[in-house]
């Protein structure tokens, strides 16, 4: 379980769409109290909060990214993720990608399979 005080959680992603998980999964982060940074291209706010388009951009000590995008899309940014260095990476359901995990191993960055929202009504995150 993370510290939601450790560092903040990065959500890419992120949806305006209420029936998406990524959006559900952004409720139910700031639900628990955890800093939370949405990251998609294409939008600038998200439940009030301020939208990254490139986790790049992200200044802050991150302790988890949770992946809501395909295989194509987390293969871009595998060398920001690498360089951002959460403390882990979710690669929930459909968001599988074995370039990355090779990445993430390489660079010595732990990363699970697992559905964020699971996780967190389970007590797990």
């Amino acid at each position: 379980m993370s510290d939601p005080k450790a560092g903040a959680v990065v959500v890419v992603g992120a949806s305006h769409k209420p029936e998406r998980y990524s959006h559900r999964a952004m409720q139910m982060l700031l639900a628990a109290g955890y800093t939370t940074i949405p990251v998609h291209p294409a939008y600038d706010e998200l439940l009030g909060l301020p939208v990254v388009h490139h986790i790049r951009d992200i200044q802050q000590a991150v302790d988890t990214v949770t992946l809501y995008i395909n295989a194509a899309g987390s293969s871009a940014i595998i060398q920001d993720l690498i360089a951002l260095r959460p403390k882990r990476v979710i690669f929930n359901p459909g968001s599988e990608n074995p370039l990355l995990e090779r990445a993430l191993d390489e660079a010595a960055i732990a990363y699970e399979k697992a559905c964020t929202l699971v996780l967190l009504r389970t007590g797990q995150f």
